[in-house]
């Protein structure tokens, strides 16, 4: 397994950049309502670069670092994923299928004889 890191006390820097990353990102979905009469293309190309000036100031602060980090150490326990045939697989689905049929079906009959009991006990018909 990856090994547990204790999580970093983040400095008045690394709130700073958040605050700024948040900030840029607002700024560029801002600008697409703000330039409505621009054509589309540049209205979204306003918001990839909001979007691209967030990430790279999170990118520069503890928190793009431990991100980092969480990325490799899942891409580590990935690999070691032991994923199913393909017959298995199939095996599998049919399983699935065949199990949310038959509480399908379950359900229907529970629905059909509650409903009858509640006429019976209610003394309405039909």
């Amino acid at each position: 397994m990856a090994e547990v890191q204790t999580p970093t006390v983040s400095s008045s820097k690394d709130s700073g950049l958040l605050v700024l990353s948040i900030a840029a990102i607002l700024g560029g979905i801002a600008a697409f309502y703000w330039y409505d009469e621009r054509p589309l293309p540049l209205r979204i190309g306003m918001v990839i670069i909001g979007l691209a000036a967030g990430a790279g100031l999170i990118w520069l602060s503890s928190y793009g670092r431990e991100f980092l980090q969480f990325a490799q150490a899942a891409r580590v326990e990935l690999r070691k994923v032991v994923w199913p045939d393909r017959t298995e697989t199939v095996r599998t689905t049919y399983i699935v299928f065949g199990f949310a049929v038959l509480m399908g079906l379950f359900f229907f009959v529970l629905d059909w004889v509650l409903t009858w009991m509640t006429r019976l006990l209610g003394g309405t018909t039909g």
